[in-house]
């Protein structure tokens, strides 16, 4: 089979990490230091907090928000730092979230007991319908969660203004979290995705552009709640205090969890990052490919076509809609290659059915996604024989 998905580890990791293993420190110390300064430069943004899991980061993001009464949030290409008056999180705020994405960017909406409102999926950008998003704000809307379906950015600039469309309606600016799992190193209007002063997340998951075999990265637009998240990753202790007795931490001011990285992680993670360039440009050459060759397909839909020029992005999918999906499978496979919709939509789960929607257009979407293999792992040979498979009909 020609995988869908490969993982990317260098010779170097795998060197570094036999020194960390030998070195005898092998917890959060000076590797995770090294890999966090790596990523501040990388998507330049100062306030970066490595998790063991982009679960991790999501969890403890909206565990920071839930009591927090006064954010102070940066937007791009605006001069000055925006205020944005906000009375916190409660039980009955909702969140408006996209149900298209891994449910790692929902479950942990519904862990810090906020309930979900699910918005349409557009089918071009596979992410959030944003008529449907400006149709669906109400007073009890804290939180807007946009994903990057595939590496390719929402429409940030747009979202701006529905941020300040629901400011106008109800007296408050709700926040935005960007789940960058899919995007690392895409940008918007030119600047890194992370870097746009909204709450972001990452991922370094196995078959991340990036691994760390797995981890995740919080991004935050204020200095207070980044100090308040690195004390809360680690159960709440000042690892950077002095202490009498360096086992035997101070007293702890609020409680919090185990999220941290480790420096086995950092080390993969930091020598992986380095060859970020080879790694993305395996995968636009696949995009570029799949674009020239299948254009014009009966049956089968290009999505994300960016027309307007505001993206450089590095796909970590290629989304496509095909006619007779389950048709599509089986001669796929049939032709030794994996296809995948890959994500399953979180609202059809039993443990989310009260908050059941009405979302025609995913509903259609879900019956025609199809991503293709899409790496640096693809050969041109493979890209060839692929778009063959395709041409010659299912």
């Amino acid at each position: 089979m020609i995988p869908l998905f490969k993982v990317f580890m260098s010779d170097e990791a795998t060197k570094r990490v036999t020194e960390v293993l030998k070195s005898g420190y092998i917890g959060q110390g000076p590797i995770v230091d090294e890999f966090e300064q790596q990523l501040r430069i990388f998507l330049e943004s100062d306030f970066i907090c490595t998790t063991n899991s982009a679960t991790s980061a999501e969890h403890l993001l909206y565990h920071l928000l839930y009591q927090d009464a006064l954010i102070k949030s940066r937007f791009h290409n605006e001069q000055d730092i925006s205020t944005i008056r906000w009375s916190g999180l409660s039980g009955t705020d909702e969140v408006l979230a996209s149900p298209l994405t891994c449910t790692a960017t929902n479950w942990p909406i519904l862990a810090n007991r906020l309930k979900l409102k699910w918005v349409d999926t557009d089918p071009e950008s596979l992410s959030l319908d944003l008529t449907d998003l400006r149709r669906k704000l109400s007073p009890n809307t804290k939180v807007i969660s946009l994903v990057h379906w595939g590496g390719y950015s929402a429409d940030l600039a747009e979202i701006r203004s529905i941020q300040l469309q629901c400011q106008d309606m109800f007296g408050f600016t709700p926040l935005i979290v960007e789940d960058c799992a899919h995007s690392l190193g895409s940008t918007y209007r030119g600047s890194p995705l992370g870097s746009h002063g909204n709450f972001a997340t990452f991922s370094f998951q196995a078959i991340k552009h990036v691994t760390s075999v797995d981890g995740g990265a919080l991004v935050l637009p204020d200095e207070n709640l980044y100090k308040r998240a690195k004390l809360l990753r680690w159960y709440g202790i000042d690892r950077e205090s002095n202490r009498k007795d360096f086992r035997c931490e101070a007293d702890i001011l609020e409680w919090g969890f185990k999220f941290h990285m480790n420096d086995v992680a950092a080390a993969i993670g930091v020598e992986n990052l380095k060859y970020y360039s080879y790694i993305s440009e395996g995968f636009k050459r696949c995009n570029a490919f799949y674009r020239l060759h299948l254009s014009n397909i009966e049956g089968l839909m290009l999505t994300q076509n960016d027309v307007d020029s505001l993206r450089d992005w590095t796909p970590w999918l290629f989304s496509v809609l095909v006619e007779r999906k389950a048709d599509f499978y089986r001669h796929m496979h049939a032709r030794g290659i994996s296809v995948s919709q890959v994500h399953e939509r979180n609202d059809k789960h039993s443990c989310v059915s009260i908050y059941k929607a009405f979302l025609p257009s995913l509903d259609k979407i879900c019956e025609q996604l199809i991503c293709l293999p899409c790496g640096w792992w693809v050969s041109d040979d493979d890209l060839e024989y692929i778009c063959q498979a395709i041409k010659d009909g299912w």
